[in-house]
């Protein structure tokens, strides 16, 4: 996973029940319809652009931010294969859901550590 996900943990702190997306938002630094597309991802594995605009009922452009930002943040994978006319697309993959849930962990248990280290820290 990335080591700077931009984690927006104040706004988990703001809600006592959290729903799973929200967490991963906000842990990831991802917008909703990043989360979104990579749940879509997960139950689409190999979709090209054009297919999860169609599943997601997005333009394509939007689909391709959110598809590089999955990437840039290491819940996603882009792989190209080539077309036997010439040419290729890239399909992308999501990161399995047990891999995503253990990055999570990680991070918050990193935000946990650093937290308890102000407050052993302050004088």
């Amino acid at each position: 996973m990335s080591n700077d996900p931009r984690h927006r943990l104040e706004e988990l702190m703001e809600q006592s029940d959290p729903q799973f997306r929200t967490v991963m938002s906000c842990v990831f630094g991802i917008e909703t319809h990043e989360t979104r597309t990579y749940l879509a991802l997960l139950e689409h594995p190999g979709s090209t652009i054009a297919e999860l605009a169609s599943v997601l009922d997005r333009d394509r452009s939007t689909v391709n931010r959110s598809l590089s930002t999955l990437v840039e943040r290491g819940l996603a994978q882009r792989d190209r294969r080539l077309l036997d006319g010439g040419g290729y697309v890239y399909q992308y993959t999501a990161v399995p859901l047990p891999e995503a849930k253990e990055a999570l962990h990680e991070a918050l248990d990193t935000w946990t550590a650093s937290v308890h280290e102000v407050i052993d820290d302050f004088s």
